[in-house]
């Protein structure tokens, strides 16, 4: 069957992962020890027909958002993920661009939190991977409102309880944030349309962006209303990863606790509803 460069890549790589490393189970009947394309189809978000038909050879000129979530999941090294996008006939993102790769041993990393819920964000505060836990605490989110800013400015309605004064300083950092990372990575255009659009839609941050305002997003306490389990007082922790301004964020109970008890719950019944 026809095929490209691409698609040979690609699915050297699939055969080549198994499905321990990424996460997933291993066991049953399986013709290859790699990746199906179901799971790879799960992992980073595409359709499992796009990927035949990139590893066929049908279809040869993927977006970088797509070759970013393929790397991302097949869980590539930089060279190899720089490899891939010259594959798909773009350019590797360069030195101004906000870093998006997740390294293999930050993806390890996740792997040993499972009970844990954390997720790994980027320096425009984009979400980047969330583990099935961390989905299942704060909920599923689709399109612009995987942006932390996006959310707290123009869709405030999530589960964390905030008061006047916990929102105002949370806001304050996250424009600090986004103002560093402007300076930063001065290529990124979807940086830039990120903040032209929060500039134009939302008076709270222009205000914020025109004053100057500094802070910083640290560690809190925060209570998440949870609709099954009910309210859980967390600790939430960001750990930065040197070299990338990668964000994991992780949240915690304190052992012995109801919390605890409530996380450990949720930690079972995942993202079913207790009806199901």
């Amino acid at each position: 069957m026809a095929t490209t460069e691409l698609g040979a890549a690609l699915r050297h790589w699939r055969d080549h992962v198994p499905p321990q490393a990424v996460g997933l189970p291993g066991g049953g009947r399986r013709r290859a020890a790699g990746l199906r394309r179901e799971e790879l189809s799960q992992l980073a978000g595409i359709s499992a027909d796009y990927i035949i038909r990139l590893e066929q050879g049908r279809a040869t000129s993927p977006s970088p958002q797509i070759v970013e979530a393929l790397a991302r999941a097949l869980r590539l090294t930089q060279d190899e993920r720089a490899h891939l996008f010259r594959l798909a006939g773009l350019a590797p993102p360069g030195p101004g661009m906000v870093p998006r790769h997740i390294t293999p041993g930050v993806h390890r990393m996740l792997d040993r939190l499972a009970g844990t819920p954390v997720a790994v964000f980027d320096a425009a505060w984009n979400q980047l991977l969330a583990n099935p836990l961390y989905t299942a605490l704060m909920g599923e989110w689709q399109g612009d409102d995987l942006n932390g800013v996006w959310r707290n400015f123009l869709n405030p309605d999530h589960r964390v309880r905030q008061t006047p004064e916990s929102r105002g300083a949370l806001q304050a950092s996250l424009v600090a944030d986004l103002r560093r990372a402007a300076a930063r990575y001065p290529d990124d255009a979807n940086l830039k349309a990120l903040i032209a659009e929060l500039r134009r839609r939302s008076a709270h941050f222009e205000t914020l962006w025109e004053s100057g305002a500094v802070g910083e997003h640290q560690a809190a306490r925060k209570t998440i209303d949870h609709p099954i389990v009910g309210a859980l007082t967390l600790d939430c922790d960001i750990l930065s990863v040197t070299g990338s301004d990668l964000r994991i964020m992780v949240y915690s109970a304190q052992p012995g606790t109801e919390d605890a008890d409530r996380l450990a719950l949720l930690n079972v019944i995942g993202t079913q509803s207790l009806l199901g």
